[in-house]
Formats: structure tokens, sequence, C-alpha cells
């Protein structure tokens, strides 16, 4: 079972919106294209497209609030700056910030099993 962490989370985000985002999207897992190639564990290999299915199920389940799902959709799917979030939102770009922040560690929690606590990085840097 993979953990899912906040850098992941944010990694696959664009995948949510953009079912060809999986083409750009490279394997962090996966050899540089110049090392020569090996023998492959086929149980172990292959879990991008996994977790393309499962940020894009996190999203349709995760409970997130309405402005942290503005805030990650303007982000992720649009590319927005928090500035024009904020303006947009009529919010401050520190609230957008704490809406991103927010969001994003609800999903990983979400994914990982785990209930959202705020300081959820330090749970999982702890385990």
């Amino acid at each position: 079972m993979t953990s899912y962490n906040r850098s992941l989370v944010e990694y696959l985000m664009p995948a949510v919106w953009d079912v060809e985002a999986a083409y750009g999207i490279r394997n962090p897992t996966a050899p540089d294209a110049d090392m020569p190639r090996g023998t492959v564990d086929k149980k172990a290999a292959g879990t991008l497209f996994a977790h393309l299915a499962d940020i894009r199920q996190a999203w349709k389940t995760c409970e997130l609030s309405l402005g942290e799902r503005r805030a990650l959709f303007l982000r992720y799917a649009l590319d927005w700056p928090d500035d024009l979030i904020a303006a947009r939102d009529g919010v401050t770009g520190r609230a957008v910030r704490y809406r991103l922040e927010r969001g994003v560690g609800k999903l990983a929690a979400h994914l990982n099993g785990f209930p959202y606590v705020d300081g959820y990085d330090q749970i999982e840097e702890a385990a």
C-alpha cells in the first residue's frame, strides 16, 4: 500500500481534471531513460496509474469545503496564482494558501485512510 504525502497529492492533482495529463506525468519511481534495463518485479512496478485513479476518486469522495474545492480547482486545474484566486473569491492571499494547505492535507489523509487533523504532516512524519 502506498502512503500518500502532500507532495505526491500536489503532483497528481492536475490529472483529476485533465485525463491526458497522465501522458505528461513522469513516474517518480521509474529509472532514467539512459539507465540499463534490468528485471522488474511486476507486483511492485507501475503504481502511477493506480495513484491517478486514487486521486480522482478521492476528489469525488473527500469531505472538502466549497472554498477548499474552489481553491484546489483554480490552482491545479487552471494554474491560477494565489493573488488571482484571492481576487476572484474576495479573500486574502493568506486565506487562499490556508485553503490549499487544508485541502491537500485532507486529500492526503483521506487517501491514507486517516481522519484529517490540523498538522497532519507532523503526524505523518512521526509515524
